[in-house]
């Protein structure tokens, strides 16, 4: 099937809207989709950031009808075009504000709806999605709904419609993913870059699943909302900052961008996808190693945890510290490119040479071909070399100083926490993975709190694919850590491009996460490079490809000490982001970052 997502502009004049919808929908069915998606709020002009109505009856007046000429259009055009056509809009869920009174109190909020509305080809509005997660100024004029989500069947597969936030946490895609969606029609309407950047990419990649997103482009906010320059705000920048960001997109299961309109002005996209064969070839959503990656779920295991977190004593160290969270820590991830004693060696002698608090390594670091513990006497060997391996570096750390890996254990895969005197902290692997099928699973998560020189951190460990299930790093991040730390081999680009940096974000945690360097061959389409905002994009042109070795390695996640738009709207603070991680990528041996665990701190 043919998918073509759209970005413009709105404003708060009915007519205006409706003709802008109408003629972007006829635009982008010049390359004959079978499915349009189009932003939120096509029918007003509305952020959730700062106010847009001057009152409850305005919001009203902006709203439509179900069953009023503004859809009837849409639903004309979906026939005419033979496609199916996602629109988000703002709808009135009463018959009136309200009939009792002649005149209505501006300040009674009515049942007003978000609403992403799914026409079919026979012009049928077959299905209504309301928005669930209000955020900012959203509470005070719309109605949230309650109900579950659902999955639409159509002719050309199985969709999910999500809106506005949705995509900025693992919860509403992975319930549509879970009831068998195969592709999610995201309506958003930001200012921001994180969705396009971060979380839309990452949202695929987890589920294996396809994802369209259309976003508003234009001002976000009525210039009537907007200070004047002269008034007594002249720190206000939201006529700059508040501008829709645009880069709609459609990305694969694999996380990869298939096309986007990599700009914020008005323009359609569109890119050829096989939702049929994408069902057949990835039933169980495969991970490289055959690990069927929904069925790593562990549902139960989470409602559990919740109740039950392990925290462990302090082993062989006293905690001499009142509390307090540090506002730095050092960290640093080792590499080493030799096998056996000789890597064991190998980092002994980095520690010796560094001051780092954390010293992260990657999963059995000592290993550089995991399939040889399939062999009896080879697993033996590295059992007594993990034991050995604790004595070494145990022997080589100063106070308040540990290293994090992964080892056999007692037959099991465990990550590890060593300090001075030994073995500090165990964490067992909680996921089946085809590449650690013999090891038993944990039922526990640890949560250490952890003495450093200038305060105590609170710390989880992942290793093997434990992090890449956002059910697991969601149960630490509530459990108020700071820090996670994740000796894991890479087994998908995507883990690192977007994956587990979307755990940092979405959970507010630093991560630092060390692997061994992989090489992927990588696929990218040619349609983000010649995209137009002026027409469609010829399908051969926009499908070439091209192949690139790309080199993937892990990385320190640190939390900018603000998580969202710096007061008074200061532009010269404003990234484009409102909550992305610093990212320092593993490069070489020794890779060194000061990560901010205060920022993590919740509250």
């Amino acid at each position: 099937m043919r998918v073509a997502v759209s970005q413009f502009a709105t404003s708060s004049n009915y007519q205006e809207n409706l003709a802008t919808c109408i003629r972007m929908i006829n635009k982008a069915a010049v390359c004959q989709p079978s499915l349009i998606v189009l932003p939120e709020y096509c029918n007003t002009l509305f952020c959730s950031a700062k106010t847009c109505y001057l009152d409850h009856d305005q919001a009203w007046n902006e709203a439509i009808s179900i069953d009023g000429n503004f859809l009837h259009c849409i639903a004309e055009l979906a026939k005419k075009h033979n496609c199916y056509i996602v629109i988000n809009v703002t709808i009135r869920r009463d018959l009136s504000r309200n009939v009792s009174n002649t005149k209505q109190d501006d300040s009674i909020k009515s049942n007003i709806s978000v609403t992403s509305c799914l026409f079919s080809p026979l012009g049928e509005l077959i299905h209504q999605e309301d928005k669930k997660k209000l955020v900012g100024h959203e509470n005070d004029f719309f109605v949230n709904a309650h109900k579950m989500s659902e999955v639409i069947s159509t002719s050309v597969g199985k969709l999910g419609l999500m809106t506005g936030s949705d995509s900025m946490n693992f919860e509403a895609s992975r319930g549509l993913a879970l009831h068998d969606a195969q592709l999610l029609c995201n309506s958003i309407n930001t200012f921001a870059l994180d969705q396009s950047h971060l979380h839309d990419p990452a949202r695929a990649f987890e589920n294996k699943i396809f994802l369209a997103t259309a976003n508003k482009v234009g001002a976000l906010v009525p210039q009537a909302f907007i200070p004047s320059p002269t008034s007594e705000s002249q720190n206000d920048a939201s006529q700059e900052v508040l501008v829709g960001v645009g880069h709609s997109q459609i990305v694969s299961p694999d996380g990869k961008v298939l096309a986007k309109i990599a700009n914020n002005e008005e323009g359609v996209i569109f890119a050829d996808i096989d939702l049929i064969d994408n069902r057949q070839e990835s039933d169980n959503k495969l991970r490289p190693d055959g690990t069927e990656l929904l069925k790593q779920r562990r549902p139960d295991l989470y409602q559990k945890l919740m109740q039950t977190i392990k925290k462990p004593p302090l082993d062989g160290q006293e905690n001499t510290h009142d509390g307090t969270v540090p506002k730095t820590a050092n960290v640093a991830i080792f590499a080493t490119y030799k096998s056996n004693e000789e890597a064991i060696e190998d980092v002994c002698f980095y520690i010796e040479n560094n001051l780092s608090d954390i010293i992260q390594l990657p999963e059995l670091f000592f290993i550089a071909d995991k399939t040889i513990m399939n062999n009896a006497e080879q697993f033996d060997h590295i059992a007594c070399l993990s034991k050995q391996l604790i004595k070494q570096i145990s022997a080589v750390l100063r106070p308040y100083q540990y290293v994090c890996t992964s080892l056999v254990i007692e037959g099991a895969h465990q990550a590890v926490l060593i300090s001075e005197h030994g073995l500090f902290a165990t964490q067992q692997q909680l996921h089946f993975c085809q590449r650690y099928q013999w090891t038993e699973l944990g039922d526990d998560l640890t949560i250490l709190e952890l003495p450093l020189e200038q305060g105590k951190i609170s710390v989880a460990m992942l290793t093997a694919d434990d992090a890449n299930i956002p059910e697991i790093v969601k149960v630490a991040a509530l459990n108020n850590i700071h820090l996670l730390l994740i000796p894991f081999d890479i087994q998908e680009a995507s883990e690192v491009e977007y994956s587990l940096l979307s755990r940092a974000a979405e959970n507010r945690i630093c991560i630092v996460a060390a692997s061994r360097e992989k090489n992927f061959i990588n696929e990218f389409s040619m349609k983000e490079a010649n995209s137009s905002n002026d027409k469609t994009i010829d399908n051969k042109k926009g499908n070439k490809k091209k192949r690139k070795a790309v080199k993937s390695t892990g990385f320190i996640a640190n939390l900018t000490e603000q998580s969202a738009l710096p007061p008074h709207w200061n532009l010269a603070k404003f990234t484009g982001y409102i909550n992305h991680p610093l990212i320092k990528y593993q490069h070489g041996k020794i890779t060194k970052a000061l990560v901010h665990p205060i920022a993590a701190t919740h509250d």
